[in-house]
């Protein structure tokens, strides 16, 4: 069960640790109350806030080198309580003062463009990946965000009985033995934002707690956008507008949706143990239709999916680099999948690759005709719903991605990311996308 733990005093010993970093931090926040907006500082002002800032940084960065898993001890009281990823944050600002920025100070960010930002998140990216370098402290972290989510409760008796629940960006519907999880967010090609991470985590607990699916099948929904107007679209990955102005968060998408709904359409639901019996896992099959294009974050999407259907006339592409960040967790899934001279011609050249193209093959089961789609889909289900399916997926992802690696892989993630967020050519592109709005 999720709690939010009090915002108490550390222990002792961590209390002293973290004075000296606590008083750079203090010193940095002093120097920028003192300064005018981003926009109309001086070159003067901004070497001098970054040299504040930079020594607070490395001073957060050493303590949590040494300390990072008694910090995650004091948090989760000895691993004790399981937190969500903004709760973690929010009991490390009120414990540890100056350590990750406060509700107040985020709140304040968020009301600003990207490129007009205090980049406060970064220090949220170096708190994370000290606790996911953490072996246990790490992997508590990550089963703490495989538990279902309490909207999922609250919506399963309506989902359970009508079949169909509205969670605004997406649907989710059970027809027979399979649940389709339809993305609704057409006026953006369906491109992923906070509000439809936060979507996706929902309807992915949905098809897993409910027992009469026994396959979950993503699909994206018919566009109004001029260009592809009533045609499906699976996704433009992540929403460029959103991104220039400052409306995507590092904690609730860059994070959320790799441990989150990904994760969970990967390794399953982690639900609590009966009084003397372990927590157990939920996994089923997923299916993957794709109409038009995946891009970016859809493009990610495929790499844990059971069955990758793709229209004949799509493509797949993971433009990322071009736009300056880390496409997920796919330099850790794509090379395995497709080979390293591939993915590096995706990734860092921005390929596409056609659903007719051979190299096509390694990330998708089957090509169709687009008016064969239903149908193909159909054929899916009928064969992953058979029984022994879900042991066998599971063994398969246990082999190709032990929970160790994966662990590993983010606690590197999770800093470059937050860094690439703030880099200087993200913000010159995330201006020319706001511009275009």
């Amino acid at each position: 069960m999720s709690m939010n733990r009090r915002t108490d005093v550390p222990p002792g010993a961590l209390a002293a640790a973290w004075q000296e970093p606590a008083a750079r931090a203090a010193y940095a926040e002093e120097v920028l109350a003192g300064l005018p907006p981003a926009r109309e500082r001086s070159s003067e002002q901004r070497a001098r806030l970054d040299a504040a800032v930079e020594e607070a940084r490395l001073a957060r960065s050493g303590f949590l080198a040494e300390h990072a898993g008694a910090v995650y001890d004091a948090l989760t009281d000895g691993s004790k309580v399981h937190l969500w990823l903004d709760e973690l944050v929010r009991a490390a600002a009120g414990m540890f003062p100056g350590l990750v920025p406060t509700d107040a100070q985020m709140s304040s960010e968020r009301a600003l463009a990207q490129e007009e930002k205090e980049g406060r998140e970064i220090d949220q990216a170096i708190f994370f990946s000290a606790v996911l370098r953490q072996p246990r402290a790490g992997a508590h972290l990550l089963e703490s965000q495989l538990r279902p989510r309490p909207q999922a409760f609250d919506l399963l008796a309506e989902f359970t009985a009508r079949g169909a629940v509205d969670l605004g960006s997406l649907t989710v519907e059970r027809v027979g033995e399979a649940a389709f999880v339809t993305v609704t967010n057409p006026g953006s090609l369906n491109a992923e934002d906070d509000e439809l991470i936060a979507a996706m985590d929902v309807a992915v607990d949905l098809v897993l707690l409910d027992d009469g699916v026994k396959v979950g099948v993503l699909r994206g929904g018919e566009m109004t956008h001029p260009k592809y107007r009533g045609r499906r679209v699976f996704s433009a990955g992540i929403n460029l507008v959103h991104l220039s102005q400052g409306r995507i968060s590092y904690v609730d998408f860059l994070l959320r949706r790799e441990l989150g709904c990904i994760s969970k359409i990967q390794r399953g639901l982690l639900l609590p143990g009966e009084p003397g019996r372990p927590a157990r896992t939920v996994q089923k099959p997923w299916i993957a239709a794709v109409d038009t294009f995946a891009i970016g974050g859809g493009m990610q999407l495929l790499l844990v999916f059971d069955r990758v259907i793709a229209a004949s006339d799509s493509f797949f592409s993971l433009p990322a680099a071009q736009e300056g960040i880390i496409p997920g967790a796919g330099n850790l899934r794509l090379p395995r999948i497709a080979g390293n001279r591939v993915a590096r011609q995706v990734i860092l050249s921005g390929r596409r690759i056609r659903a007719t193209d051979p190299d096509a093959r390694l990330i998708c089961d089957e090509v169709v005709d687009p008016a064969d789609m239903d149908a193909a889909v159909g054929a899916a289900v009928a064969e992953l719903a058979a029984p022994a399916v879900v042991a066998n997926r599971a063994m398969l992802n246990l082999a190709e991605e032990p929970p160790e690696v994966f662990r590993a892989y983010m606690a590197e993630f999770a800093l470059q990311q937050g860094l690439r967020l703030y880099a200087k050519d993200v913000m010159e592109k995330t201006t020319k996308f706001g511009a275009r709005t």
